[in-house]
């Protein structure tokens, strides 16, 4: 597998808090099983609400059981406070108890 050159003017240094811009961190997204997939089905509408919203999280968490990087995305989005969409198989809703907890 050959690997991704960063593209041209990339930040070569995270912000404080956040993981470094080298792209060995950030390449686990190579084999995610949803690198293919329309990021729509992990993030939802600000309008959607309910048995549609509940629905889509469940599709989506569903093929994040499959995914062999399900772990490191769930750091990830822990790591960074991802406050939105499903990562590493969580909600947002599911997250936010240990987001919540880190700013104590």
């Amino acid at each position: 597998m050959s690997r991704r050159k960063p593209p041209a003017g990339a930040v070569t240094k995270a912000p404080d808090g956040l993981p470094s811009a080298m792209i060995e961190n950030w390449e686990w997204q190579d084999h995610a099983a949803c690198r293919d997939v329309n990021p729509e089905l992990f993030f939802s509408a600000e309008s959607e609400r309910g048995m549609r919203k509940h629905a889509r999280e469940v599709l989506a968490k569903s093929l994040c059981g499959t995914c062999p990087v399900r772990l490191k995305c769930r750091e990830h989005a822990l790591l960074v406070g991802e406050t939105y969409g499903v990562w590493g198989g969580t909600t947002e809703e599911e997250r936010e108890p240990a987001l919540h907890g880190r700013h104590r």
